[in-house]
């Protein structure tokens, strides 16, 4: 009986164990982010590019306003938002210029892991959607969900220390392309890239 009691006991340890470790090990982390509120970030060079051309378009700048809510113990989810970006002397090959214009804003920014050692913050800005217009040639850039939805999703990292969010890769497509000469085409994936120093700085360290 004695051994049927221990064993049933050891049994429930196990099990409370196991539950325990699953319940930490699916835990998604928090954050803390200080001071908060709003930000500029302003950056150089910032190029959008079709990775299957490889034609650049390139801007010489870009402002980005956004906002962070400050505290502790958040999701990742909507950490921040861009509520405004603009770019400026926008050009491609062929001498073509574009005016580049965001929509759907705001975009949200999202943290997904931290590395305490560099204070670095690796994640997403998703809800992207653009459109370039050039005297003949014009396209859009969005994400799975057509012109317009909304959906594009880039990377990004932000470095406590330097004040830096670096933008690369992400899931972006070509859209409603007309006029470019094969140099953007219709469903061809893009990528976007560019280093925004955010003032003032942000601080975001997790948990």
């Amino acid at each position: 009986m004695r051994s049927i009691v221990r064993s049933s006991v050891l049994t429930a340890a196990a099990v409370a164990a196991a539950i325990g470790f699953a319940g930490s090990a699916s835990a998604a982390p928090t954050w803390t982010v200080t001071p908060g509120g709003t930000f500029t970030g302003t950056a150089g060079s910032t190029t959008l590019k079709d990775t299957n051309t490889g034609t650049t378009v390139t801007c010489t700048g870009s402002t980005a306003t956004g906002s962070a809510v400050a505290g502790s113990g958040q999701s990742g989810t909507g950490l921040g938002k861009i509520n405004s970006i603009s770019f400026t002397s926008c050009k491609g090959p062929l001498s073509f210029t574009f005016t580049v214009s965001a929509g759907k804003l705001p975009w949200k920014i999202n943290a997904v892991s931290y590395v305490a050692s560099t204070g670095t913050t690796t994640g997403t800005i998703t809800g992207i959607s653009a459109h370039l217009a050039g005297a003949t040639c014009s396209a859009d850039i969005d994400g799975t969900g057509g012109a317009g939805s909304g959906t594009g999703t880039v990377n990004l990292s932000y470095v406590n220390s330097t004040h830096k969010m670096t933008i690369s890769g992400g899931g972006l497509t070509v859209y409603n392309s007309a006029g470019c000469l094969g140099l953007l085409n219709n469903g061809n994936t893009a990528t976007f890239s560019s280093v925004y120093t955010l003032s003032p700085a942000l601080t975001i360290t997790s948990p």
